[in-house]
């Protein structure tokens, strides 16, 4: 592997947003293997991405969780759940900024930022 195909910061920024997202999903009791394979996907995926705009890599978290978010709705259902709203249906949260750098988990029915991206563990539920 020579450098300019893997470079060291974009490598770092991958293993960043993989770390976070993991985060989330040990806080929500979710990181079964089959769900840290979507992970894994996801990676794969954005390492492709990255490369072709590699100004790109402060979205990375972002956009790796967005992208388990949806693998996981398709396989299993909402995540992560709102832990602000205690009554009505529930609801998922959602990444903010779609597409920008430090992205964090809001509830967009309460109009409030619940989490940075990475962080849902200190979130009381």
């Amino acid at each position: 592997m020579d450098d300019a195909e893997h470079p060291p910061h974009l490598e770092q920024a991958l293993h960043a947003a993989r770390a976070l997202v993991l985060a989330d999903l040990v806080a929500g009791d979710v990181a079964e293997a089959d769900v840290v394979s979507l992970v894994e996907e996801s990676v794969t995926h954005r390492r492709w991405w990255v490369r072709q705009w590699p100004e790109g890599a402060e979205f990375l978290a972002g956009l790796v969780a967005q992208d388990v978010q949806d693998a996981l709705l398709e396989r299993y259902g909402r995540w992560p759940l709102c832990p602000v709203c205690g009554s009505g249906d529930p609801h998922a949260l959602e990444v903010e900024p779609e597409l920008g750098a430090d992205p964090h988990w809001v509830c967009a029915k309460a109009a409030v930022m619940v989490a940075a991206v990475g962080s849902l563990g200190s979130v009381a539920r």
